[in-house]
């Protein structure tokens, strides 16, 4: 038969074992290293979920995942996508070297429509007829736009736990336009496939 005192010393000893197996270095660290502003711009997603841009993914940002193996794939328009299987142990930091080989990239000459996205978060994936683009905050701001053929193009901006944006529109030629929009807090499910799944070439 348990005791007063006896039931006081098995909680603190549960307290105790609590406190240290959240002490236990068990997750694992990702850090990423970038020299280029294209590295640094480039997305990331892990395990096919998209987690934000290469600079922004430090201090409380910074990716903390369970041991095992991981998929980290490192994506920017007209680069080649860098992609790293990883097997991480407890504790351990894994740096990431993102160096980004360029694509052949199609004559830019033809780019002469401008579009501007204002949109929070500032943070969210920016696709254009599919593919991936950049986030928003490459696209806003004095200086700052997507160049675009003239024409339709179709428009997608996405970020998990928010409900996607879509919209379809047409450029012409010289055309400077602007599009504002606020993500609504959402599902992680309603993300869509572009941002939860990396084959989106």
């Amino acid at each position: 038969m348990f005791t007063r005192r006896n039931l006081l010393s098995l909680g603190a000893a549960c307290l105790l074992a609590i406190a240290a197996h959240a002490q236990s270095p068990v997750q694992s660290e990702l850090r990423f290293q970038a020299r280029s502003g294209a590295d640094k711009n480039a997305g990331v997603w892990i395990d096919g979920q998209y987690v934000g841009y290469v600079k922004e993914l430090n201090g409380p940002k910074k990716i903390l995942l369970l041991p095992g193996k991981h998929e980290i794939v490192v994506r920017q328009a007209w680069y080649k996508d860098y992609v790293d299987h990883t097997v991480l142990e407890p504790g351990e930091i894994h740096v990431v070297t993102v160096a980004l080989e360029k694509e052949a990239q199609p004559a830019t000459s033809a780019a002469t429509a401008e579009l501007k996205i204002v949109a929070t978060p500032t943070r969210a994936a920016v696709f254009v007829d599919d593919q991936f683009a950049g986030h928003v905050d490459e696209f806003s701001g004095g200086g700052r736009a997507m160049l675009l053929t003239p024409g339709p193009h179709r428009l997608r901006i996405a970020l998990p736990g928010y409900q996607p944006f879509e919209t379809s529109l047409t450029l012409r030629d010289h055309q400077k336009a602007k599009i504002e929009t606020d993500l609504l807090r959402g599902s992680i499910a309603e993300a869509g496939a572009m941002v939860t799944n990396n084959n989106n070439n």
